[in-house]
C-alpha cells in the first residue's frame, strides 16, 4: 500500500510506539520484530514502511522535547498528519509526563550526593548544528506546540532538575575539598520561592558567588526553554555570579550545558506574551 498514512493507521502505529517506549523507559524486554508483525497484519503497512514510520515518530517526540526509543533513531521529513496523531496521544493521555517526571527523579537527594556529577558539555552553537531543514522541521514544532510552555509548567520536572544540579554543586565542592562552601549551598527557589530570579546559591573553589538558575527538559538539548524578565534583570545586574545550566534528556540520562550573560550573545529571545495597558 502506497501513499500517505490514514489517520488511522498514524493512530495505530503511535499507540504501539509509545507501548514499547513506555517498556524501553522502565528496562521491560519487549520485541521490535514481534510488534512489527502485528502492526503489518493490523493495519497493512510492510515491515520497512513501519519501520521508518516509527523512526518518524523519534523525530516527531524529539521535536516535541519528549523522550523517544534510542533503536529508533529520528528520521525527519514527516507528515503533518502524523505530528498531529502524536499530540492527540498525548493529550488523551495526560497522565504521560507526570510519571516520565517521577521516574526522571529517581534516587532522593541524599542518594544523588553519592553519584557521579553531571556530565557538562558545550552549549549548542551554529558550528555544530544539525542540517537546516531538520532544525526548522523540529523548531516549528517546538513552537507551534509551545514545549517552553509545557515544561516551564511541569513543576515536579523543574524541581527535580534542580534538585539534580544541588546535588551536581555540592559534590563539586566536596571534591575540591570545599567542604564549607558545600555546607552552605541554599537551594533558594525552594526555601524563599521563585522571585530571586534565580535557583540555587552555590559557589566557585575560590569562593564566588555563583547564581544558578536551572532549566530541564527530557527533550534534547535543543529544545527551547521559558526565561522570565526578572530572570534576565537578574542576569545583567549580577553578569559575573549568574549561570543558567540547561538539562537535558532528564529521563534518561541528565546531561547539561552551562550559559553565561549576557544570554544573547547564546539564544534567541523572542517575546511570547506582551503586557497591555490603557492610554
Amino acid at each position: 500500500m502506497a501513499g500517505d498514512w490514514s489517520d488511522e493507521q498514524n493512530a495505530s502505529i503511535v499507540a504501539d510506539y509509545f507501548a514499547m517506549l513506555a517498556d524501553d523507559i522502565v528496562g521491560r524486554p519487549y520485541s521490535k520484530a514481534e510488534h512489527n508483525r502485528l502492526l503489518q497484519a493490523m493495519i497493512g503497512r510492510p515491515r520497512g514502511s513501519i519501520e521508518y514510520k516509527h523512526q518518524n515518530i523519534s523525530a516527531v517526540l524529539k521535536g516535541l522535547g519528549e523522550d523517544w526509543i534510542p533503536g529508533y533513531k529520528p528520521a525527519f521529513n514527516f507528515q503533518a498528519s502524523l505530528v498531529d496523531a502524536v499530540v492527540r496521544w498525548l493529550e488523551r493521555h495526560p497522565d504521560w509526563l507526570a510519571p516520565t517526571a517521577r521516574m526522571a527523579m529517581g534516587p532522593s537527594l541524599s542518594a544523588l550526593r553519592e553519584e557521579a556529577m553531571l556530565w557538562i558539555g558545550l552549549p549548542p552553537t551554529h558550528s555544530n548544528a544539525p542540517p537546516p531543514d531538520e532544525l526548522e522541521q523540529m523548531t516549528a514544532i517546538a513552537r507551534k506546540y509551545d514545549v517552553a510552555e509545557r515544561d516551564a509548567r511541569n513543576r515536579a520536572l523543574g524541581r527535580a532538575g534542580e534538585e539534580r544540579v544541588l546535588a551536581h554543586e555540592r559534590a563539586s565542592l566536596l571534591a575540591a575539598g570545599r567542604t564549607k562552601l558545600a555546607e552552605r549551598i541554599r537551594w533558594v527557589s525552594h526555601v524563599d520561592g521563585d522571585g530571586a530570579g534565580y535557583d540555587i546559591l552555590s559557589f566557585d573553589t575560590d569562593g564566588r558567588d555563583r547564581l544558578i538558575e536551572v532549566k530541564t527538559t527530557n527533550g534534547w538539548e535543543r529544545t527551547p526553554f521559558q526565561i522570565t524578565r526578572n530572570e534576565l534583570a537578574v542576569a545583567e545586574e549580577r553578569r559575573d555570579d549568574w549561570r543558567l545550566v540547561r538539562l537535558w534528556n532528564f529521563a534518561r540520562e541528565p546531561k547539561a550545558f552551562e550559559l553565561r550573560p549576557p544570554l544573547k550573545a547564546h539564544v534567541s529571545l523572542i517575546a511570547t506574551s506582551y503586557q497591555a495597558s490603557l492610554p
